[in-house]
């Protein structure tokens, strides 16, 4: 049912698109209103989630540890796992944002007959995550040309880098082809997989049923319909200049695209893909583990006022006894007495 509702919302956009352009001919709508939107909801969405993160209180080292902590010096401990220092937590945030070295090191468990458990080798999910992530990049430094003039050097190489295995015209990109299996890997591992399948809400599936789409029209508007990528760069300068204007010769595939796209940036703040940016902020990965150093003293302590159980039960004591719970003290009719903790 999650991933119905999610496919259903992807493609309520896709024909939202379709009958603004060609029953209601909204192209200045979609060209122009719809992305300035979607990048204000990106721009302040990102703020409030940044801010919201880095005012939270972390009164205390909170990292994650897996490996041995450091003590004394002639004890092993693992730099990475176990960061006594803010170079190994720099090391280790590297690590972890470049590589996902976290998610490398995952296994898998399994209870087989005896019963018995057993760990196995899981690296199919780190290397579909790692190839969506750097493909996604690719894609977007790529896109850069059409929003820069000149084009910037870089921009120039990685697409002829991108596209070394030319076959026809236009050349076929790798890093579409990689973006589109890793979607469709991770997609149909949470279908068939009943753990993971689950616990997937729609906030999982829809993030990759819309990036789906997205590549799929992306490829349509390279490959098939062949969009004026002309008139596509004009309209991209003028909204970076804010001074656009829908362009006529461009096809509906290129609106439902573009849709889709703004869609997933004004998404991207308030979803679980803001872990890109959280990642940055997370206590669990940026903080070194030296409680043994030294000495923590929450900034934020205040006094509490307290009270003792026998402040609390000479408040209750009636009420305790009524309703049949053990006291320390009864009252008698002969005055109070002390009894032993048991219930009447």
């Amino acid at each position: 049912m999650n991933f119905i509702m999610s496919l259903v919302a992807v493609l309520a956009l896709v024909l939202t698109a379709f009958l603004g352009i060609e029953a209601a001919g909204l192209r200045t709508f979609f060209s122009m209103a719809v992305p300035y939107v979607a990048f204000t909801l990106f721009i302040a969405g990102t703020v409030y989630r940044v801010l919201a993160w880095a005012s939270s209180p972390v009164p205390f080292r909170i990292p994650t540890t897996a490996g041995q902590q450091k003590t004394f010096p002639w004890i092993k401990r693992n730099r990475f796992d176990n960061p006594a220092n803010k170079k190994e937590v720099l090391g280790r945030m590297i690590l972890e944002v470049l590589l996902f070295r976290s998610l490398f090191r995952n296994t898998k468990a399994e209870i087989e007959k005896g019963p018995k458990l057993y760990y196995q080798w899981e690296k199919w999910l780190w290397v579909g995550g790692l190839a969506l992530h750097y493909s996604f990049l690719v894609i977007l430094l790529r896109h850069l040309r059409f929003f820069t003039e000149p084009v910037p050097f870089f921009v120039q190489a990685l697409g002829g880098m991108d596209s070394f295995l030319q076959v026809g015209l236009p050349g076929i990109y790798i890093s579409d082809s990689v973006f589109m299996l890793a979607v469709i890997y991770l997609l149909v591992r949470r279908l068939i997989i009943p753990t993971v399948r689950y616990i997937s809400l729609p906030g999982d599936y829809f993030p990759l049923i819309l990036m789906l789409a997205i590549g799929v029209t992306g490829i349509l508007t390279r490959y098939f319909t062949r969009v004026d990528l002309l008139k596509v760069k004009q309209l991209a300068l003028g909204l970076a200049k804010f001074q656009s204007s829908a362009p006529e010769q461009v096809g509906t595939i290129f609106y439902i695209h573009l849709l889709l796209v703004c869609t997933l940036i004004a998404y991207f703040p308030f979803s679980k893909l803001m872990h890109a940016g959280g990642i940055f902020l997370s206590p669990t990965r940026n903080l070194p583990n030296d409680s043994r150093i030294r000495r923590h003293v929450n900034p934020w302590d205040y006094p509490v006022e307290v009270q003792t159980y026998a402040e609390y039960e000479e408040r209750f004591r009636e009420k305790m006894i009524e309703a049949g719970l053990p006291v320390a003290k009864e009252i008698a009719a002969g005055g109070p007495a002390v009894y032993p903790l048991t219930k009447k």
